[in-house]
Parts: C-alpha cells; sequence; structure tokens
C-alpha cells in the first residue's frame, strides 16, 4: 500500500463531506470535529456521489442523497435499504495540514 494526499484539512469543512478523484479513484472525503474519514464516493446501489450526500455526524454516516442509503464512515457497510453492498474505507492520517490515505483493500489507490 502506498500513501497518498488527497487533499488539505481546510478543503473540507467540519460537518460537510467533499468529493476528490485520485488516481482514477472518487473518493469521499468527511470531516466529523477535525477527523477525517474517507470512503469510496459511489453509492453501492446506483452510481451517486456520497459526497453530495448528507453527513450524519453522531452516527459517523453519509447518507446518499439519491434514495437515502446511509453508509458507515468506520466500515463502509450500508446503514439502511436499499443498499446492501459496502463502499471501499480508506485509512486515513494528517500530515502537517494534508490529508493522505492508504488502500485497506485491493484497488485502492
Amino acid at each position: 500500500m502506498r500513501d497518498v494526499r488527497v487533499c488539505s484539512v481546510d478543503d473540507v469543512a467540519a460537518g460537510t463531506a467533499a468529493r476528490f478523484d485520485v488516481d482514477g479513484h472518487r473518493l469521499c472525503v468527511v470531516n466529523i470535529e477535525g477527523t477525517f474519514y474517507v470512503i469510496g464516493d459511489e453509492c453501492s446501489h446506483e452510481d451517486y456521489s456520497l459526497a453530495e450526500g448528507d453527513v450524519w455526524e453522531d452516527e459517523r454516516e453519509v447518507e446518499c442523497p439519491r434514495h437515502g442509503s446511509t453508509f458507515s464512515l468506520v466500515d463502509g457497510s450500508p446503514q439502511s435499504l436499499p443498499a446492501t453492498k459496502p463502499v471501499p474505507v480508506y485509512d486515513v492520517h494528517i500530515d502537517g495540514t494534508n490529508v493522505i490515505v492508504s488502500a485497506r483493500s485491493e484497488g485502492g489507490p
């Protein structure tokens, strides 16, 4: 696994999500009170950007804006229907002001 810079911590306001394209991968970066999470940006039910959905801070989830499925930011698992398959999750660390990810599974950046 290699580390890849995704964005600056200043690029994603607290309580929001943003999409970044890195090495051909769509990533959804979420900032919850200064803790960053990175998951695959494509809903596993249909091809919609999770970064455009609502962030549920207390639950550590993001909601797909199309059909309302929510996904865990911790393990990528769907928390509500209609989605039934998880989305990829990436290990995250902060280096200075940079958000850095490492792929947890095959096919990550």
